[in-house]
């Protein structure tokens, strides 16, 4: 038993994070009506960045977090505007294609500027173990955790409690008749851009102490992304989370009493045991989104 709940906890400090690239995913989907095959690459970004000023300058890297936010917000920014926005009244088949040609683009600028090596943050702080309860985890972990699932509730509270949120809500439900009155759409989808890509980039931030970088860490991310945000529901928030959790806990449970090379084959049978069952995700996707998928 003991045994079982270390593995249930590493596998909900992991899902944390998980939660964290989905919710930013589902932001991104709910909002600009983009499904972002190059998510997973934005998380990659703030893995290199956070290891580049760690093995450039010793910044530990939860003190990079407040480069890395602001830098991915901009890119996420730009990224929309110069990208994104002039695809947007195309067919959902070109923006899904546009973003696949960014993830290929995002891999080899990686390779070209890293190369091919693994690169990890040796932060000797994180890999510390903290005991509560007879269930150890790192600080890292730990910390990574907290962090994601602080930002996950802070960005619920923006989209029920602010004008912001609202403005952003209201984009979900209607862009067309939030333009007619008045709401200047395109700006609030360079917002809901920056901050998709910004969580992203946190995400990466958070994870590289314990999980190293590496060009192709991207299309994990990327297919972990979209396997908790279709566990959920697409454009849900709150499924993303719990989705995020239990994908994290599957991942882990597998690794450990299977076989650590059958993880991500774990996963996959959940993923298509959910289409089968409820393909609509466990907590349901919203109708009004369905303008987004494949026709």
């Amino acid at each position: 038993m003991d045994h079982l709940s270390q593995t249930v906890v590493a596998g909900l400090m992991l899902g944390g994070v998980y939660a964290l690239v989905a919710v930013g995913l589902n932001l991104i989907f709910g909002v600009v009506k983009i499904i972002n095959f190059a998510h997973g690459e934005l998380v990659m970004a703030g893995m290199y960045l956070t290891w580049w000023m760690w093995s450039s300058w010793n910044m530990n890297p939860y003190v990079s977090l407040f480069v890395v936010t602001p830098v991915m917000f901009l890119a996420g920014v730009a990224l929309q505007k110069f990208i994104l926005s002039p695809m947007q009244d195309s067919s959902p088949t070109m923006k899904i294609f546009v973003t696949l040609g960014l993830s290929v683009f995002l891999q080899n600028l990686a390779l070209w500027l890293f190369g091919g090596q693994f690169r990890a943050v040796n932060f000797p702080w994180a890999e510390q173990n903290l005991t509560i309860l007879g269930v150890s985890v790192t600080y890292g972990r730990l910390t990574a955790f907290v962090v994601a699932l602080a930002l996950v509730f802070a960005l619920f509270y923006m989209m029920k409690r602010t004008l912001m949120g609202k403005v952003l809500n209201a984009l979900v439900e209607d862009r067309e008749t939030a333009g007619l009155i008045g709401i200047p759409v395109k700006k609030y989808y360079l917002m809901a851009m920056g901050i998709g890509v910004s969580l992203a980039g946190i995400a990466g931030s958070l994870i590289v102490p314990f999980q190293a970088a590496y060009p192709l860490v991207g299309a994990h991310f990327t297919l972990l992304a979209f396997v908790v945000v279709v566990l959920g529901g697409l454009g849900n928030m709150v499924g993303s989370l719990i989705g995020g959790l239990i994908l994290g806990i599957v991942e882990t449970i597998a690794g450990t009493y299977v076989d650590p090379a059958l993880q991500q084959v774990a996963v996959f049978i959940v993923f298509i045991l959910v289409l089968i069952v409820r393909p609509q995700g466990i907590f349901g996707g919203s109708a009004r989104n369905a303008e987004v998928g494949l026709k």
